[in-house]
């Protein structure tokens, strides 16, 4: 059988048992991926590219510093401050989706979430709630915003890189208002979209007390953490593995921060206990099979579907690369999607003689977004997942879609129509 025909089928059959039995997905993928490397369809060759070691890293860093966050107490003194803002259960959980989004516009999407879950996990226990709704928000919120500065998104840094765009272009660009306000106003969008959602979420709630934090040190490698990595995104020509490195150095200086001020081992073993294993076997696994498909050519074969199926109609090209990015991004990484259709759309640009930032915009507004309609299209959605796993909470793919398709489908349009209106 063809490989390429052949990936096709183990590739959508992965899918299909993951939507069934989402509690053994850690044992469909990675019995996916080793079909791959037993037919060939991922040649042994390929193996130390196909990971992604800086996302691990990263992951690994942050969740060690987070715990020992976790343990100073200072996400319950945050979800006080938050309860005593907030009107209402479902306010809490706007508002703690916009935070999100505002920090994950300048850092991973994957940092956010682990450093702001933290924080909704604290708020519905003390409100005695289940944290379901409010994880899911806060993890398609980052991947919302990702998109909105050079700095936010893997995806971002490859546009600015491929088109030479620096930072304020995202802002604004040859006259005009640039990605960022598509990506704002969908933000905006999702506001009414969540009252929707959570409208009987309507229990009033209020801090009773305020929680005394036994340690600020946490909260501050935490801020350091956010400060190194924007910093970092504007370093030409940095090793891939950066942000993963600065995470586990963070972690590292909070061990030993921690081991000086006398508390011997035992919150430092907690951290390390409390790492989300199935979580970082999970993503390994499916970068070998989403590496896998790569290879046989099948994300090419997408890209250039897509291209052809336009034409010469850019409404009608503009409209098929949107929204068919955000269909494939769902299911297959965006980063070699995005990395293949960059160049095809300069091809189609040059031939038609039209400036290429239209379709750029509408590709990376789909890419990006697209993540979002199912709980294993983006790596801050396997991880908030995994986190609402370990609080007991098993997440189905029809848990998540309830949140994730409505959020993706109001952003993509909002920003789809702005980008239309502005750079067609």
């Amino acid at each position: 059988m063809n490989l390429k025909i052949l990936a096709l089928i183990l590739f959508t059959a992965m899918y299909v048992l993951m939507t069934l039995f989402m509690q053994i997905r850690v044992w469909i993928v990675l019995g996916t991926a080793i079909l791959f490397l037993v037919t060939g369809i991922l040649p042994i060759a390929a193996l130390p590219g196909a990971i992604n070691w800086n996302v691990l890293l990263m992951i690994s860093g942050t969740m060690i510093l987070v715990d020992f966050f976790i343990e100073s107490k200072m996400p319950n003194l945050i979800a006080d401050y938050l309860l005593d803002k907030a009107k209402n259960v479902m306010w809490v959980i706007i508002y703690m989706s916009l935070f999100a989004g505002v920090i994950s516009a300048f850092v991973d999407n994957v940092a956010t979430v682990l450093m702001v879950a933290p924080v909704g996990i604290a708020v519905c226990r003390k409100l005695k709630i289940s944290p379901v709704p409010m994880i899911l928000s806060i993890a398609v919120s980052s991947n919302l915003q990702g998109a909105a500065t050079l700095v936010g998104d893997t995806t971002s840094i490859m546009l600015g890189a491929y088109a030479k765009m620096d930072f304020m272009q995202f802002f604004w660009m040859k006259g005009r208002p640039g990605i960022f306000f598509a990506v704002e106003l969908g933000a905006l969008a999702t506001v009414p979209v969540m009252m929707i959602l959570f409208h009987s979420f309507r229990q009033p709630v209020e801090a009773k007390g305020r929680t005394k934090v036994t340690d600020y040190k946490p909260s501050w490698l935490l801020i350091l953490m956010v400060v190194l990595l924007i910093c970092a995104s504007f370093i030409p020509n940095k090793p891939e593995i950066t942000n993963g490195l600065i995470c586990c150095a963070l972690a590292l200086a909070a061990v030993v921060l921690d081991i000086l001020q006398g508390h011997s081992m035992k919150n430092t073993g907690h951290a390390f206990r409390n790492l989300d294993f199935e979580t970082l076997g999970l993503l390994f696994c499916l970068f070998l099979v989403i590496q896998g498909v790569t290879e046989v050519g099948l994300v090419e074969d997408a890209a250039q579907l897509i291209a052809k199926a336009g034409g010469k109609n850019m409404f009608l090209l503009y409209t098929i690369i949107v929204w068919g990015s955000v269909l494939l991004s769902a299911f297959i990484d965006n980063i070699p999607y995005v990395a293949t259709m960059l160049p095809v759309i300069t091809g189609i640009t040059r031939a038609l003689g039209v400036e290429p930032y239209l379709l750029y915009f509408g590709l990376l507004t789909g890419a990006t977004l697209g993540g979002n309609l199912t709980p294993i299209g983006a790596s801050a959605n396997i991880t908030a997942t995994g986190l609402l796993k370990k609080e007991g909470y098993n997440v189905s793919f029809g848990d998540f879609m309830k949140i994730g398709v409505p959020f993706t489908l109001t952003a993509v349009f909002v920003g789809y129509l702005f980008i239309w209106i502005v750079w067609a």
